[in-house]
């Protein structure tokens, strides 16, 4: 059943929140549901990010080495995407701070 407030995200490799209604619509036992799985969602974000910057150290040191203009704009491309893919899971590891909060107002 939960299931369906969370959909997986391809680009930030995690399941993150898909809510239909408003959060206060939802009645408190789904509330604290859905809370109970974004936390378990959420504390696999700081290893998916560890795992991120280790491919951007990898394709830093290829760069480090790359002759080739053209793969060297391609690697810097990916290092950007990377870069971008961790800034915002950063930021859905913060939302949960924002839930709780209104949960408990």
């Amino acid at each position: 059943m939960m299931s369906c407030y969370f959909q997986y995200d391809e680009r930030l490799g995690i399941k993150i929140p898909k809510l239909e209604e408003e959060w206060d619509s939802y009645s408190s036992d789904v509330r604290a549901s859905v809370l109970f799985q974004w936390e378990q969602i959420r504390g696999a974000i700081p290893d998916r990010i560890l795992k991120l910057e280790a491919v951007i150290i990898l394709k830093q040191n290829q760069l480090d080495h790359e002759d080739d203009f053209l793969t060297s704009c391609q690697l810097n491309s990916e290092i950007a995407d990377l870069a971008s893919t961790i800034n915002d899971l950063h930021l859905w590891f913060r939302v949960n701070q924002e839930l709780e909060s209104k949960v408990h107002h």
